[in-house]
Formats: structure tokens, sequence, C-alpha cells
């Protein structure tokens, strides 16, 4: 059972949970999580909702390998209208903002967001952590080397359980330390790692869900599952449960995933195997 703190609301949850995909960004490695205007944007929420997703997650800029970064203004036109619209439809909905900007984090709570989701973990805008900390939201951490300009030529890890076992720990300290409680840690599937490293971590889950916070599983459709098996990001569906499947037996707790139903179907069936069926399992206060 884990507890957040959402802007005032009490959620307390028993994962796994299902965190959906909505872009609002021409260019994600995935053309079937982009979605524009906001029709779309409140009828994917819609079915994210129905199908099981707890958290929707909305990014307004791609962080695949070699893409250019956006700026603020940039990044707050595409994001905050989404925003505003899925909250208005969907008020008890907690909405993720997928954003390595303090300011875009701070508009994107005011207009309904709830969790902050950082590929960066405060590395590329020295105002995210300052911004977390005074917003007092979950924080989601990732891992990632570099930037996704050049983290694909950062991939010379020594040990890479142990090396992000270090990472999390000092990142761990310092933002407690900033008075930032409720973490969310994602080892960063496909940034910086090749695909022996990103199976690697699959195995090594049980490591950094020994730090006692919730752990995310962001592996959907990547392309360590499309370019092992010669497919492309759209056939990738029935590899992306194969990942899921073993990710939640080794301990992940959110599976942020482009297809809700599958993934809902997934923790299941997977809940039942351990005697412990769950799903979409939590309470907003």
């Amino acid at each position: 059972m884990f507890t957040w703190n959402c802007k005032g609301r009490l959620v307390e949850w028993e994962g796994p949970l299902v965190m959906g995909i909505l872009n609002v960004t021409p260019d994600s490695f995935y053309a079937g999580s982009r979605k524009t205007g906001e029709k779309e944007w409140v009828e994917t929420a819609d079915r994210f909702q129905k199908q099981g997703a707890f958290i929707v997650d909305i990014g307004g800029q791609s962080t695949r390998p070699g893409a250019d970064r956006l700026n603020v203004q940039e990044e707050l036109e595409r994001v905050i209208p989404a925003i505003q619209a899925v909250h208005q439809a969907f008020p008890d909905l907690l909405i993720s903002i997928d954003t390595f900007y303090g300011e875009v984090a701070r508009q994107a709570v005011s207009a309904g967001a709830s969790i902050i989701n950082d590929v960066s973990a405060g590395a590329f805008d020295p105002d995210m952590i300052p911004a977390v900390a005074s917003l007092r939201v979950p924080y989601v951490l990732m891992h990632i080397p570099g930037t996704p300009k050049d983290m694909q030529s950062k991939t010379g890890y020594s040990q890479i359980d142990q090396n992000l076992l270090d990472f999390f720990t000092q990142k761990i300290h310092v933002l407690k330390e900033r008075g930032i409680h409720d973490l969310i840690l994602d080892p960063g599937f496909g940034f910086g790692k090749t695909p022996d490293q990103n199976f690697a971590l699959l195995r090594y889950l049980p490591v950094f869900r020994s730090l006692g916070y919730p752990l995310l599983l962001g592996v959907s459709r990547k392309s360590t599952i499309y370019k092992t098996l010669g497919i492309t990001a759209e056939e990738a569906l029935n590899g992306t449960t194969v990942l899921h499947t073993v990710g939640l037996l080794n301990g992940a707790d959110i599976l942020r995933v482009h297809d809700v139903r599958e993934a809902v179907e997934a923790v299941t069936l997977v809940g039942h195997l351990k005697e412990k069926p769950t799903g979409k399992t939590g309470r907003l206060s």
C-alpha cells in the first residue's frame, strides 16, 4: 500500500497500477499515441479510464533518441490546453505531466495535473526541483545519462544495476532534504541503454524495488522490443505484454503504457498468479 499527497488530496493505492500515455506532440516514436485537439484528448482519457487506467500521463515533447528540445513556451502551448480539457471533463482523474521544465510543471499542476513525470531527474532545468518542492505532488524520478540528443552514446556502465542503485540512492537523499517524499522510481528503459542493458534492468527490478518506493516500468512498444523481434513499433503490442508480465513478476508497481486494456489484463492475470488479484485499485480523499 502506497500513500501520496496530490495537491492536498490523499491518494491511497495498492498496485500495480496502469498509467496511460496521451501525447500532444507530432513526433513521438509511436504514432498511435499522438492526439490532437480537445475532442481526441477527452475521448482518449475517457477510454483509458473505462479500460482501467488510474493515471493519464500527458506530454508535449518527444524524448526519443535524437529528439530536439522544445522551449518552455512551446511546450506550454501544447500541454496546458490538453490538461485543462481532461481535468475539466474528469476532475477526479489523476493526471501526470511529462516534462523536465519547472515552469511547465507549475502551470500544469495549476491546470489540473497531480503528478510530475521528469525524464531528467532535475538535470535539464535547475528550476525543476524547487518547483517540485513547492508543489507538493508526487515526483517520478527517472534515470537518464546525458540528454535525448546524446544519451545513446553514454551506455558504458561498469555495472548497470549498481550504477542505477547508486544514482537513485543519491537522488533520493537530495530530494528528501528538499522536502520531496512522494517519489516514484523509473530506471529509464531505452534512455541511454542498449537492448541487452534493458533486459538486464528487467531482471534487476527487485534491486531497485528494495529502496521502498513504487517502481515505474516504461517499456511500451519501445525499440528493445521491436528491434529484437525485427518488427515495427506498430507491431510491438504482443512483445510489450510479454515484458509487462516479466516486469510485474519482478516487482513493477506502475506500467506506463500506450495500450491500457492489454496492460490491465496483464496486471489482473499476474495478480491471480501471485494469489493477490489486483487491478485499478485506489482511493481519493
